[in-house]
């Protein structure tokens, strides 16, 4: 299966859901209070069209909705994304300008990246900066368009992740 029929699929099944959800309002509109069934009807309806719209939020954004922050979001998803993307720039040449070469091996490499995937953006953008590029945290503050506060945070929240990694 391609993306495209996934997409397609996806998109198909997103549409059966809120269908199928838009039944169930006509449904419950057709019901009246008046009968003690109905009520009863009425209320497993409520929670039927719940649980649809909850589903297909989580579909829509790719998250669990009751995620606070969207914490869950960065584990799955983002593995793919560190994967395709080449976050570790090949600072070889820099590095002959002021001493012997770097080497990283392919492991090395693999561990840095499953270390990466653990920080959120602004952590891995706050470390990177604050420990390869020597910046301060004010420069860093002013680079992202945050407290310097904040920066620090993100420094010691990613500063604590690779300390429980080594450990």
């Amino acid at each position: 299966m391609n993306s495209q029929q996934l997409e397609n699929w996806a998109d198909q099944l997103l549409a059966e859901y809120d269908e199928g959800r838009k039944d169930l309002k006509v449904m419950k509109n057709n019901l009246t209070d008046d009968f003690p069934v109905d009520q009863q009807d009425k209320s497993k309806i409520n929670s039927m069209v719940d649980s649809m719209s909850y589903s297909i939020q989580w579909m829509e954004t790719g998250r669990n909705p009751d995620s606070y922050r969207g914490v869950d979001k960065r584990d799955k998803y983002r593995a793919k994304f560190y994967d395709d993307m080449d976050i570790l720039p090949d600072i070889n040449e820099e590095l002959r300008k002021e001493r012997e070469s770097l080497y990283m091996s392919q492991e090395q490499r693999t561990a840095l990246m499953q270390l990466f995937r653990n920080f959120s953006d602004r952590e891995r953008q706050c470390y990177i900066m604050y420990e390869a590029e020597n910046l301060s945290m004010s420069k860093i503050a002013d680079k992202l368009g945050v407290t310097k506060a904040a920066v620090q945070s993100y420094i010691n929240r990613a500063r604590k992740k690779v300390e429980d990694i080594a450990s």
